[in-house]
């Protein structure tokens, strides 16, 4: 087995096509085939189940396609890296972020960072909040942007406070509250509640019960999905009500976010290894605490 080998078969896996395939490859259709069948007879079993109209990939097939396309991409990652290096690159910042609340800015701050490191690659993962903490925690990646999640504490890792973001609710556009223009946390008292999954958001999840308890409101949740963009789609096809940070933009006009009021907030941080031997981080630290001071990400 050779990287041409798994390059052609996770081709195939895509396309679920050897024609699409060989066309994207820029290679004969019989070669590819070939590739692929003599891959079959390493592992031992068919990859690909051939007995319809339209192949699918096999059990085997499977596990194959999601660990080879993990390899494949760690070697481009590699390769980009030694290239980036051999033309006279100082090296690489690995960025983990969560999307909404870091859109107003990350732009800006990381042509900042470019410009100030302009030898250093950055390299940007969106990933879920949980998600970002433990990678950082693995040193696969230096510095997140992300919510502070359960098992932070125990990771130990270095934070700093960035803002403070208010929670709404995402209403469907024919709610009556939408006539208010807001809500108070009291008239979620009767209302099916769609709110992430503590695991995911441990900081907006217990912000959330704590806003509650005060208005005396025994929260029914409906959902507790993992990510904030299958909160609006639960909203959108009429599942409930659910509780968004502000920086949260529907592309739906059939979901409205409204203020909760009394306002309660949840944190936005960053987070590192605290490993102040990498010059990339501590530069990508010292920036955000430059801007931290004159107030940028309020």
């Amino acid at each position: 087995m050779d990287i041409r080998q798994l390059t052609y078969f996770q081709a195939v896996a895509e396309e679920l096509s050897f024609s699409r395939a060989a066309k994207r490859l820029h290679l004969a259709q019989s070669a590819l085939s070939r590739s692929v069948q003599q891959l079959e007879a390493e592992v031992g079993a068919p990859l690909f189940d051939r007995s319809r109209r339209s192949i699918r990939l096999t059990p085997c097939g499977e596990v194959l396609a999601r660990d080879s396309e993990i390899l494949l991409e760690r070697i481009n990652d590699m390769m980009r890296r030694v290239r980036h290096a051999a033309s006279g690159g100082t090296g690489e910042l690995r960025l983990g972020y969560i999307g909404p609340p870091t859109k107003s800015f990350l732009g800006a701050l990381l042509r900042q960072y470019r410009k100030e490191n302009p030898g250093v690659i950055v390299t940007l993962e969106e990933r879920t909040p949980e998600r970002v903490w433990e990678m950082v925690a693995r040193g696969k990646l230096s510095v997140g942007l992300t919510r502070p999640v359960i098992s932070h504490e125990a990771l130990g890792l270095p934070s700093l406070k960035l803002l403070e973001e208010p929670l709404c609710a995402a209403v469907p556009a024919d709610h009556p509250a939408t006539v208010a223009g807001e809500m108070n946390w009291k008239d979620l008292a009767d209302e099916p509640l769609i709110v992430l999954a503590r695991r995911e958001g441990a900081g907006s999840h217990d912000t959330f019960l704590a806003a509650c308890r005060a208005a005396g409101v025994s929260p029914r949740f409906a959902h507790t999905p993992s990510l904030i963009g299958t909160i609006l789609q639960y909203v959108e096809f009429g599942e409930g009500i659910g509780i968004v940070p502000a920086s949260v933009n529907s592309e739906s006009s059939e979901v409205v976010l409204l203020p909760l009021i009394p306002r309660q907030t949840i944190p936005l941080v960053m987070v590192w290894s605290g490993d102040d031997t990498d010059p990339h981080v501590k530069a990508f630290c010292d920036l955000v605490r430059d801007w931290l001071e004159a107030q940028r990400f309020s």
